[in-house]
């Protein structure tokens, strides 16, 4: 695939104005799918099952099969909507969608078309800087998934050059709603980080609400980013391309990037841009044609004749406006003045998705700084190393029970490092790990002074120079006896007891 010419960002956005739009899919985590009862579990249930297991009649299309709704999805998707400040219909419909579906067996989707559940909201996006943005949403709707393909055979794993494909329809049923942005103006030369921005809020909002995992790098969350360019002063949009799937929030920026500068510069050369989604590429960061995109009217929408009109009734609406959560904005701002974090501080914090888990971890008694340093610092390295997500590997109740632990002086930073290394291991809870690997800090100074005057008599010349006053050579007995100790001394106790042995 030959490489792109890319006009240079900043002159790019001289010549033309970047125009945005977002279509963002939420998996829901219900119990079952959206249409059958085919179990839907939870990530790692889904990953580890056998394909075509997770399934029923309606997910396969099967002949005399009929849908049935979710409630439990519809009452998320109204929650949903409501939290990103839309107007929930009285009553709304599903239609059918046709088009080729390798992945869908009835070869349509149940989705929403004219009649969405939700509709005219706006949601408020944070930039980094503090800068407020006002995204306009102009309509959730609910859905189903569809199935999974591999293809077989080629050397990419992708469909060019694969000599067939398999089809895995776990997925195919599960619930989604479709968040749809209206278009987006005025980004200008931070639509990459708008871009980066809403798709974070999105996952905080569904995270806040409790109704989806909203993980990118494993499709709970995906993103499809419009973009077009129109030239400065002309009020003529230009043609948009949609780049399918983005799977991390990094990637969702530098994908926008990619193609304003992509489109300027085939716009600059005289060439023209072509409506079609685009894939996007991790590995090189740039994106590949996909398919023509098609429009409305292409899709045959169509009423869905075997279910019923969902009418929610105002008493529930209201009744889930009342436990809506605290919106991701004001939320954020709350915390990060209780906790005391600088900017820089929390959005390590909130960058690494691990805002709900810290929060957790404070609440079961270990103090913000403490949480914020063990979820950003040695547990996101373990889970990096074994590619999982951080939250996978420990519960926050253990992290603070573990912060406990050092807090009381039972532990030292790095014999805490040890112990969470076991508990992730599965060995119990911090204090069942200290406990049966003995790695408690010796607390006897019966046991200190002996290591001390043992090390002191192997090391005259140290024991002279600290007797003159010299108390930095000192380190060097603290350091035989943290070996003798296998690390399980207070360093600071056994300064302590060194200088006073030394004295006398």
């Amino acid at each position: 695939m030959a490489t792109a010419k890319l006009m240079d960002f900043d002159k790019a956005l001289e010549l033309f104005e970047p125009v945005l739009g977002f279509e963002v899919h939420v998996e829901l985590n219900t119990n079952t799918k959206m249409f059958s009862d085919a179990p839907n579990p939870a990530n790692e249930a889904y990953h580890a099952a056998e394909p075509n297991t997770l399934i029923a009649p309606v997910d396969l299309g099967l002949p005399g099969s009929l849908p049935v709704v979710n409630e439990t999805a519809i009452r998320s998707s109204i929650s949903l909507g409501l939290a990103l400040g839309c107007s929930i219909a009285e009553s709304s419909r599903f239609a059918r969608k046709n088009y080729f579906y390798p992945d869908l067996g009835k070869n349509y989707q149940i989705s929403q078309y004219d009649e969405p559940i939700a509709y005219e909201g706006s949601v408020e996006v944070e930039l980094e800087d503090g800068t407020i943005v006002q995204i306009p949403i102009e309509r959730a709707h609910m859905e189903e998934d569809a199935g999974k393909l591999t293809h077989m055979g080629g050397a990419t794993g992708r469909i060019q050059g694969a000599e067939y494909s398999l089809v895995d329809y776990n997925r195919a049923g599960v619930p989604l709603v479709e968040i749809v942005t209206k278009t987006i103006f005025g980004a200008e030369h931070r639509a990459p980080e708008v871009a980066k921005a809403y798709v974070q809020t999105i996952r905080d909002i569904v995270r806040s609400l409790g109704i989806s995992e909203a993980r990118l790098e494993r499709g709970n969350l995906r993103c499809d980013a419009n973009v077009s360019l129109r030239p400065r002063g002309q009020e003529k949009l230009g043609t948009r391309t949609e780049t399918k799937n983005v799977n991390s929030m990094r990637s969702v920026e530098r994908a926008v990037r990619y193609e304003i500068q992509r489109q300027a510069q085939i716009l600059a050369d005289g060439g023209t841009i072509t409506q079609e989604t685009r894939h996007w590429h991790e590995d090189t960061g740039t994106t590949s044609p996909g398919r023509p995109k098609s429009d409305a009217d292409d899709y045959r929408y169509f009423p869905e004749p075997d279910l019923l009109p969902v009418q929610p009734a105002a008493e529930l609406v209201e009744e889930l406006r009342a436990a809506l959560p605290e919106q991701p904005v004001a939320r954020r701002r709350r915390l990060m003045a209780e906790w005391g974090f600088t900017d820089l501080e929390f959005q390590d914090v909130r960058n690494g998705g691990l805002l709900e888990v810290v929060e957790a971890t404070t609440a079961a008694g270990a103090t913000p700084a403490t949480a914020r340093k063990w979820w950003t610092g040695e547990i996101t390295r373990l889970a990096n190393a074994q590619e999982k997500d951080a939250s996978d590997l420990i519960s926050p109740e253990n992290v603070a029970a573990l912060q406990k632990l050092v807090d009381a002086g039972t532990l030292t930073d790095k014999l805490a490092r040890q112990v969470l290394e076991g508990v992730i291991a599965g060995e119990g809870t911090p204090q069942e790990v200290v406990d049966g690997r003995g790695l408690a800090v010796v607390s006897d100074d019966g046991a200190l002074i002996a290591a001390i005057d043992e090390a002191l008599a192997a090391q005259p010349d140290v024991l002279a120079k600290i007797k003159d006053g010299k108390v930095q050579a000192a380190g060097a007995v603290i350091g035989a006896v943290m070996k003798a100790m296998k690390g399980q001394a207070d360093a600071a106790r056994v300064r302590e007891l060194v200088l006073e042995r030394a004295a006398q």
